[in-house]
């Protein structure tokens, strides 16, 4: 499924209620291991909502890049955000934004879902 205005929060909130619980019935991710990358997406955010072309310049498009190799570092050193990573389908999605501003809009306010429904499920610091 591909994200779209109409779909990006219910699809958020099927992601976080995918996440691996441990035996207590609590999500395993905590708010702090997403917490950089969240930071980063807010910056890229207002960045792009700003850009007055339609299509992301070069640096925009190396930043999305660079956040899905940040996104595979903090999966390689805690499970549960690998866990995050393959039930949101983050690196696919970030390969669809390519270089399209609204792509980009649309997976910055996702990103910004999952962590809203991780809090709102019992997501802890």
């Amino acid at each position: 499924m591909v994200l779209e205005k109409t779909n990006y929060v219910d699809m958020a909130e099927n992601a976080v209620k995918r996440l691996e619980r441990n035996k207590n019935g609590n999500l395993i991710l905590t708010t702090s291991k997403i917490r950089n990358i969240l930071s980063m997406i807010s910056t890229i955010y207002n960045e792009v909502i700003h850009h007055p072309a339609d299509k992301l310049n070069e640096d925009m498009v190396e930043r999305l890049k660079y956040l899905k190799m940040r996104f595979a570092y903090e999966a390689g050193r805690e499970k549960a955000v690998k866990n995050l990573i393959e039930v949101a389908k983050i690196f696919e999605i970030i390969d669809w934004v390519g270089n399209d501003k609204q792509r980009c809009i649309l997976f910055c306010k996702y990103i910004e879902s999952i962590v809203a429904y991780h809090k709102f499920n019992g997501g802890r610091d």
